[in-house]
This record gives C-alpha cells, sequence and structure tokens, in this order.
C-alpha cells in the first residue's frame, strides 16, 4: 500500500508560482505512473498534468501548458508539480496520485486508472 503526502500549498496572488511535493511511502513507487488533479468546489476532480514512470514522457491539459511542469525523483519517492503564472482558476486542491500495479508503465490520464491517492493541499490563486 503506496501511501503519499502533498506539501507546497497555499495562497498567492495572480501571477505568483508554488511549487507542490508529493512524497511516497514506498520504494515501488518509483516503477509507477503518477499524476497530479485537482478539485475545484462543484467539479470533478481532473487531471493537471502525468508522467510516467521514468519520468521521461509527461503529459499537460491544456490550461497548464507552458506554466507548470511536472517531475519526480525516484530515488527520494517524490514527485513535484511546479506552478508559475498562477492565476485565480487555478484555485483547487491538488491531488497527487500513482497508479500501482502498472509497474514501469506510461503516463495515465483517466483518474479512475489511479489507485493510490493522497489528501489534498489547498492552493488558493487571488486577483
Amino acid at each position: 500500500q503506496v501511501q503519499l503526502a502533498e506539501s507546497g500549498g497555499g495562497s498567492v496572488q495572480f501571477g505568483g508560482s508554488l511549487r507542490l511535493s508529493c512524497a511516497a511511502s514506498e520504494l515501488a513507487f518509483g516503477t509507477y505512473p503518477m499524476g497530479w488533479f485537482r478539485q475545484a468546489p462543484g467539479t470533478e476532480r481532473a487531471i493537471v498534468a502525468a508522467i510516467d514512470w521514468s519520468g521521461s514522457s509527461t503529459y499537460y491539459v491544456d490550461s497548464v501548458k507552458g506554466r507548470f511542469t511536472i517531475s519526480r525523483d525516484n530515488v527520494e519517492h517524490a514527485a513535484y508539480l511546479q506552478m508559475t503564472s498562477l492565476k485565480p482558476e487555478d484555485s483547487a486542491v491538488y491531488y497527487c496520485a500513482a497508479v500501482g500495479g502498472r509497474r514501469y508503465g506510461p503516463a495515465i490520464i483517466a483518474a479512475k486508472d489511479y489507485n493510490y491517492w493522497g489528501q489534498g493541499t489547498q492552493v488558493t490563486v487571488s486577483s
């Protein structure tokens, strides 16, 4: 059972930056695809970015392309989401997630395929 813990959320002004971190409890995390999702009040949880097990392949939703960067450090059992040029519409609870059981797998986009989730961290961007 992989446990994930996000950190790095907070409140920033329009145009600011934040770096989210996701710490994993298990060595096997280094072989799982993982992703970052977000959920704003009244909306469904949606993919923001995804990365394959090695870090060589990534996916971004169109609204964050060029502003967010997903990365991972398999030695440290961690993943990151660097967010720049933040906008009020980026405000949400951000979750990291991993696809256990898909060792050495590609970047995965669908939330239903993820079986390990963190508790979430709030990001608030003011205008």
